[in-house]
């Protein structure tokens, strides 16, 4: 993908020239509001409130392994909710996904591509707004879509956009800095709850920039409440845009307990709806239960490394 002039933007924004991607990594930053995570293995690189022409700016965090070198090639996994990915002791509730350690282990034994994380922060107040798919508002009866609009989504959806920020502007200024695999084959993107939702959708709204998809405990329902209307809305969706499997990867899993609970009916529609495309299990599609964990960092750390196995297989 050409950086556009707005990526040139960024990356000047940064001090980086487009002439100078080989050299030594100088973005990483530690705000005084937000401490940089510590990993044990490879390093993490903060690019701080990261503009954007779409959404408003946040901090982006990205992983490089051990031995990280420009004279390789490395494969790229972006995903949400980026303050929660490295450190539990810079995260809210003190966990953490741990993708580091997950990665390391997995590389080592050589189960998976040389890969690079991109962790995009949620952005706050906007997460919800950020995470929902759009298009599934227009299959939404009127009554409920006006209230998930206005309450829900603060009365500004704004996950296309979300994904013109991740697609046109981060994963340019991504690929132009380090020394990426662009192609949509090495491309990748994972999250949980409503991060899982948008990444199901990102993969199906641009199929020719994510090869792959995990949502872990993916939030169907798009509310705080069981409803039929928004997990219909998101069938209709897929049905009509779910992407080729000849080319794409997609995994999905929940517990059952916590909010996992109720996810097993909305979740069974989606693996009908998979294999009814042409997915095949075990091959380009995975979808699992896992009996008594719940819905948490620590529960999706655990199993963190079968999707990572999914998606980066060498």
């Amino acid at each position: 993908m050409t950086p556009t002039s707005f990526t040139r933007r960024l990356l000047a924004a940064f001090g980086m020239s487009l002439a100078a991607l080989t050299a030594a990594p100088t973005w990483a930053q530690s705000p005084a509001d937000a401490p940089l995570p510590g990993v044990q293995h490879g390093r993490v690189e903060r690019w701080a409130n990261v503009p954007s022409q779409h959404v408003d700016p946040r901090h982006v965090d990205v992983w490089l392994p051990e031995g990280y070198s420009p004279a390789k090639r490395y494969a790229v996994l972006y995903m949400h909710d980026g303050q929660m990915l490295f450190d539990a002791r810079t995260t809210w509730n003190k966990q953490a996904w741990n993708v580091q350690d997950a990665l390391t282990r997995l590389r080592a034994a050589g189960r998976i591509r040389d890969v690079i994380v991109v962790g995009v922060w949620n952005n706050g107040k906007w997460r919800h707004s950020e995470y929902l798919p759009q298009a599934f508002l227009p299959g939404l009866p009127a009554g409920f879509r006006e209230a998930l609009v206005r309450e829900g989504l603060q009365g500004k959806p704004q996950s296309d956009a979300y994904l013109r920020f991740l697609v046109e502007e981060l994963k340019p200024a991504i690929d132009a800095r380090y020394a990426t695999r662009p192609d949509r084959d090495n491309t990748f993107i994972m999250g949980s709850s409503m991060g899982g939702l948008i990444s199901v959708y990102a993969m199906n709204r641009h199929p020719e920039v994510f090869g792959g998809a995990a949502g872990l405990s993916t939030h169907w329902v798009g509310t705080f409440k069981p409803n039929a209307a928004l997990p219909l809305a998101a069938f209709n969706f897929l049905r009509e845009h779910l992407a080729d499997p000849a080319t794409h990867r997609l995994y999905q899993d929940h517990g059952t307990t916590e909010l996992d609970a109720i996810y097993a009916p909305y979740q069974s529609m989606v693996n009908s709806l998979a294999r009814e495309r042409g997915y095949v299990d075990g091959s380009n599609f995975l979808a699992l239960t896992f009996e008594g964990t719940g819905h948490n960092e620590t529960a999706w750390a655990q199993r963190l490394e079968i999707p990572l196995t999914f998606l980066l297989r060498p």
